[in-house]
């Protein structure tokens, strides 16, 4: 499995707070069958305005992650390891021209809006970050407080080349029962692309237990697709291919109410 979203690297975001906590993740993360690890920690998109300032941040992040490499390569050299960072898209078109902030500086990035909200014109973003040459991945759509009113924006950012990065905690209620609803849907309707763990080096990883979720509705393709082949050819610069809709569950109300939003 290929994880490209996490927080493991130390001292530097929300995640990990020390390298105690960085071993943990690592480990939690190898014992789930994770294989492959590209880590993100937060960096805001108007940062990537003022060089300077990015300099600095991006520096930390290189110390903070040779730590981790280091680390990595003492206790869990079987595990390969990248970087990237989560870029929040407080400005609509931030430079990415830096390859630390593209996933294992590749052609595509990991991008979050602010504030757990889809800020308007959130569709022409995306077109203009494809535009400047990077593909977004939006991560965890099903999380913002505003999409269960606005779940066509994700076929509409799908149009406009993004690709879709769903939880894996999501699917088993670690963010509430919207969150869980929500993120079925968008595998009910085939609209993920990528799934992954958004694991902070703490509480608890769900990876296994979304893999029962998926055995359950009889889903063992469509998640290996989503966390082995789509992830692996994302390292590569290459796009994901389709993944089929999985089972539906009779979801009453909800059902209802996610249909009539698109």
């Amino acid at each position: 499995m290929l994880d490209f979203h996490s927080h493991l690297m130390p001292a530097v975001d929300d995640g990990a707070a020390d390298l105690d906590e960085s071993r943990s993740g690592l480990a939690a993360m190898r014992s789930q069958g994770v294989t492959t690890i590209i880590t993100t920690p937060h960096c805001a998109g108007s940062l990537t305005r003022k060089p300077r300032e990015l300099e600095e941040y991006l520096s930390a992040l290189d110390s903070a992650f040779a730590e981790l490499e280091n680390l990595a390569e003492r206790e869990f050299p079987e595990l390969r390891l990248f970087r990237g960072v989560e870029m929040m898209l407080d400005v609509p078109s931030p430079d990415f021209s830096d390859p630390r902030v593209r996933l294992a500086g590749g052609s595509y990035a990991l991008c979050e809006f602010p504030f757990m909200t889809v800020p308007p014109h959130s569709t022409r973003a995306i077109r203009e970050i494809r535009m400047g040459g990077t593909t977004p991945i939006i991560a965890h759509p099903e999380r913002y407080s505003t999409m269960r009113s606005k779940l066509g924006l994700i076929e509409d950012w799908r149009d406009a080349g993004a690709g879709i990065q769903v939880n894996a905690g999501s699917l088993v209620g670690q963010y509430g029962s919207t969150a869980q609803k929500i993120a079925w849907f968008i595998l009910e309707r085939g609209f993920a692309d990528y799934i992954c763990s958004d694991y902070h080096s703490r509480g608890k990883l769900s990876l296994r237990a979304c893999a029962s979720a998926f055995m359950e509705r009889g889903g063992a393709a469509q998640l290996r697709t989503l966390t082995v082949t789509n992830p692996e050819r994302m390292l590569r610069s290459e796009p994901p291919i389709p993944v089929d809709p999985v089972e539906e569950l009779q979801l009453g109300f909800w059902k209802k109410v996610f249909g009539a939003a698109r």
